[in-house]
């Protein structure tokens, strides 16, 4: 098994590929297509999701790979990595720079590792669990606010709430001291650094979210499903971060009342 000081200097450098990778295609001209769900995809999703996979299988040639646009490798299922090679298309595509790439590791299907990088913003975030979290080498960690409405609450995919869960947006607009709308991972990762204490998420797939799970919990905070249940393969999406239980308790119940 990997010693985490080990996976952590690899995550580090998968990072740095990804993001120079991504970094050649940014506000640059971009060969957009659209998937059957309409969300587009760029020849940089492509791009950077290669050279991630081409440094995976030099290093882990026996692990599995499942990757939001190459699909699943058959491999060693007990070690498998998963990657968004750009968390957030849309802001990629349109210059604005809070666009993400996202690593998890997991072992027997649970996550141990989560890397957040924001290439944009040359802020890597990497987390393993057990063992702590850091934003450029710098140790991190969730707030201690254990109020709702003592919170800092970013509410992400605010509009597929609303359309689905029009009762729980109808809450969540009367809940926190301070909201926020957004999208994609950086509020996840904005939580594990102590500058926001919770996150309501939507429509996510486990490659959005295995990666923020792992930081988040590696940073100290709690990251479920709507029900409560850990983060796994098979979730169906709808999350709720919070820096404290008794935060994440009170979300919890907040999204199923």
């Amino acid at each position: 098994m990997l010693e985490a000081n080990a996976l952590t200097e690899h995550a580090q450098k998968i990072s740095e590929i990804a993001s120079g990778s991504a970094m050649r295609y940014f506000r640059g001209s971009l060969g957009v297509e659209f998937k059957q769900d309409e969300s587009p995809v760029t020849q940089a999703d492509k791009g950077v999701e290669a050279e991630v996979r081409s440094y995976l299988k030099q290093h882990f040639p026996c692990h599995g790979v499942f990757g939001e646009e190459h699909g699943r490798d058959a491999g060693d299922e007990r070690h498998m990595w998963v990657i968004d090679p750009i968390d957030g298309t849309r802001s990629f595509l349109s210059g604005h720079p809070l666009f993400g790439f996202l690593l998890a590791h997991l072992i027997d299907g649970q996550a141990q590792l989560g890397v957040v990088g924001m290439p944009a913003l040359n802020e890597t975030y990497i987390g393993v669990v057990g063992e702590g979290a850091a934003l450029n080498g710098h140790p991190i960690h969730v707030s201690s606010t254990t109020r709702l409405d003592q919170s800092i609450l970013y509410v992400n995919e605010g509009d597929k709430i609303y359309r689905d869960y029009p009762e729980v947006f109808s809450r969540l607009m009367q809940a926190g001291q301070t909201r926020r709308f957004a999208y994609d991972c950086y509020p996840h990762a904005l939580l594990a650094s102590g500058h926001v204490d919770a996150v309501v998420d939507y429509d996510l797939q486990p490659y959005d979210f295995l990666a923020v799970s792992s930081l988040i919990e590696a940073a100290g905070g709690v990251m479920t499903d709507w029900q409560g249940h850990p983060l796994t393969l098979e979730s169906d999406g709808a999350v709720v971060s919070a820096a404290t239980r008794e935060l994440h308790a009170e979300l919890l119940e907040l999204v199923n009342t």
